[in-house]
């Protein structure tokens, strides 16, 4: 989960979904703006790109028991299907970190180790923190039904092959780290637009004394 830039104005369809007593909030302009301010990957899983895209709600609307929250472009993201029914509990109900408008890198730690993930708060002790770390900790580990095994199995997976890539730059890098082609690729997989980025540019901060000169890389 790293920060989202939103784009604005919000899509024109919206505003007359809200006038229409079965309006629709996922309209064509809605789906390509998101897939654009989000870089087509889950605002919170990070995997991409998305083979079950869900338009998902921030708060939620409670099928119309809060009409201003269903057709609000701030409480619209984009999400996959696993990471939607993750969240789609009582006790989420009250929110997570809306990262539009909150950095979660200073928020929380995105810890990586052999096939295990690991998600804690850095210091904030508030609600609405403990429950984003808590969710994205279920996303990658639950196991509670063998359909959710599977899923967080399979973005553990994406996120190893990921982490793999990225270890491997590391070291062409270390080995040269004049090399352009390598300063280039680990540009690219250290921007917020990449794969499971919060790991990646924790790992950069979690080493700063190896790579002292890559922290300008993920404190932008």
């Amino acid at each position: 989960m790293v920060k989202v830039e939103r784009s604005f104005p919000a899509p024109e369809s919206l505003a007359i979904g809200s006038q229409k007593h079965n309006g629709r909030y996922n309209c064509e302009d809605v789906v390509m703006q998101l897939i654009h301010d989000f870089h087509d990957k889950c605002y919170l899983c990070e995997i991409s790109p998305l083979q079950d895209p869900q338009v998902e709600h921030l708060l939620p609307h409670k099928n119309g028991r809060y009409p201003k929250r269903k057709f609000d472009w701030n409480n619209l993201f984009w999400s996959c299907g696993h990471c939607n029914s993750m969240k789609n509990k009582a006790k989420y109900d009250d929110g997570i970190i809306d990262c539009c408008t909150a950095d979660p890198e200073e928020i929380m730690s995105f810890d990586f180790k052999g096939k295990e993930v690991n998600i804690e708060a850095v210091e904030a002790e508030e609600p609405i923190v403990q429950r984003t770390v808590e969710l994205l900790n279920e996303v990658y580990n639950n196991e509670n039904t063998g359909m959710r095994k599977h899923n967080c199995a399979l973005r553990v997976r994406a996120l190893c092959e990921e982490m793999d890539v990225f270890y491997h730059t590391l070291e062409e890098y270390t080995r040269n780290r004049q090399d352009r082609v390598t300063v280039r690729s680990l540009k690219a997989l250290l921007s917020r637009q990449s794969r499971f980025a919060a790991f990646k540019r924790y790992y950069i901060r979690n080493h700063s004394n190896s790579f002292p000169e890559l922290l300008p890389l993920v404190d932008r």
